[in-house]
């Protein structure tokens, strides 16, 4: 008896030794437990090519590129910022991990179409003819035994339910690789508003310290003649509240440039605000798209977003399949052998069985009907919604197609106007200068110039803003 207990007890200490390695060994099977090669870790800023913008000669020839010594401003073009988006923006790194983590869902769903194997180590030691007395429908018989087993489970068929939810998850994988594509798509539209925002802001930042600059001029200049009593302290006063009003633009303007800064490092992964030079983009302006139905039809085809939702679609086509499925058996083999090396006389030192079972549903409560009805009004709400989502990026496409074409007349428009708020102010100071004019007819037309000169400056940056737009909304950026 004391023999057998021993054995029984080593049997037991074997099978709690071979657990983690049965674990180990199902992980060899599959993926690691660790982080598998290939999976984007969690983005770092990169740095950005220590450069400075190129250098012109007098003789009209670019210097090359030197290394930027520290604490200098570093160049950025558009292509650089966007390529550093795509590395530091962690939003790209989230969408890519749940695209991978979703394809892993697959692979859960489909390990029931494989055969299941079970090792199993028993060891019992038991009180000499004891039987089970108390508890519900079992076999009373305990025999003192020491076993070791396979047991083997294959589906043979469930009538598709499982083909189907694979099919459902292997769709939602796709919708979540359009989603990482549509994200890295917003991601390098955030980059070229940025890009394009900061641009613009020191565009109005150096019209600001121009404004300042000759306004200053003007107040040196009537102070003086102020003074030798040629003007009168109201033409003073004039030009001393031009100024003020123009200081007061330099303020914002500076105010403006340093959040569209914050903002540009932000889109780039950077936690602190880096001090970035950034180089224009000096391609010629292209004209807009001709036909708008074109630019939809493209997008119904292209746009990570409409990709998404028609595999979510079909996802939650599979899906009610899948539900539907439940009211059909369940036909599954079971299989059994092993060896039991102590035992009882009674027993015999192997077993081996195989068997058949047929699950057949037949009532629990209306909740197969149930799981198949919510399936199926799942399905139809992912349809409205990609049909909805159809409707508003034609909507969008047709809107950001008509602010292309509207930004595009106004880059014309801004620099006529610009050009005859020049030739006002010339005309105003000549006037004012000969004593014709009066300095209310002069500090308008100072601030008509200046309103010309910001609307000229942000009128360009506004229309490559609004072709990166139509762009996103069509075939991507």
């Amino acid at each position: 008896m004391k023999m057998k207990s021993f054995v029984v007890v080593v049997c037991i200490a074997v099978c709690v030794a071979l657990v983690p390695c049965a674990g180990y060994a199902q992980n060899l099977q599959g993926d690691p437990p660790q982080t598998p090669p290939g999976l984007p870790s969690a983005p770092a800023p990169q740095p950005v090519p220590s450069q400075t913008a190129p250098t012109v000669l007098p003789n009209g020839q670019q210097s090359s590129n030197a290394p930027a010594a520290p604490g200098t401003q570093m160049s950025l073009s558009l292509k650089q910022a966007e390529a550093l988006a795509l590395k530091n923006n962690p939003q790209i790194s989230v969408a890519r991990l749940t695209a991978l983590a979703s394809e892993q869902v697959t692979r859960e769903v489909r390990s029931s179409l494989w055969p299941t194997a079970t090792a199993n180590l028993t060891g019992v030691d038991s009180q000499a003819n004891s039987r089970i007395t108390a508890g519900g429908l079992n076999n009373p018989i305990i025999y003192e035994r020491a076993a070791a087993g396979v047991t083997v489970s294959q589906l043979i068929t469930d009538f598709g339910r499982t083909t189907n939810l694979a099919a459902s998850a292997n769709f939602a994988a796709k919708a979540e690789n359009q989603n990482a594509v549509a994200t890295k798509e917003q991601v390098l539209l955030a980059v070229d508003q940025s890009f394009y925002g900061a641009l613009q802001a020191h565009a109005v930042l150096t019209v600001a310290q121009q404004t300042v600059s000759a306004r200053q001029t003007v107040v040196d200049q009537i102070e003086a003649l102020f003074k030798s009593k040629l003007k009168s302290q109201l033409d003073f006063s004039f030009a001393s509240v031009n100024l003020a009003q123009a200081k007061l633009l330099l303020l914002d303007a500076e105010n403006n440039e340093n959040a569209a800064l914050a903002t540009l490092s932000m889109v780039l992964g950077y936690p602190k605000t880096q001090n970035f030079q950034l180089i224009e983009d000096t391609a010629v302006i292209a004209t807009p798209p001709g036909n708008v139905d074109d630019l939809i039809a493209q997008a119904f085809t292209m746009r990570p977003e409409i990709l998404a939702l028609e595999f979510q679609y079909r996802s939650a086509q599979k899906f009610h399949s899948a539900e539907r499925d439940l009211f059909f058996p369940d036909i599954r083999a079971v299989g059994a052998v092993g060896d039991t090396p102590v035992r009882n006389p009674v027993l015999s030192n192997w077993y081996g069985a195989v068997g058949v079972n047929v699950d057949i549903p037949i009532f629990n409560g209306f909740l197969y009907s149930a799981r198949t009805r919510e399936a199926g009004l799942r399905e139809q709400a992912a349809q409205d919604r990609l049909l909805d989502l159809r409707n508003r990026i034609s909507r969008d496409v047709r809107t950001s197609w008509l602010n292309a074409n509207t930004v595009y007349q106004r880059v014309a428009v801004t620099q006529q106007l610009l050009d005859q708020a020049n030739l006002a102010l010339d005309l105003a100071q000549t006037r004012y200068q000969l004593g014709l004019g009066s300095i209310v007819e002069l500090s308008q037309a100072q601030l008509q110039q200046t309103q010309a000169q910001i609307s000229t400056a942000q009128a360009g940056y506004d229309y490559r803003l609004a072709l990166a737009i139509l762009r996103y909304q069509t075939t991507g950026i």
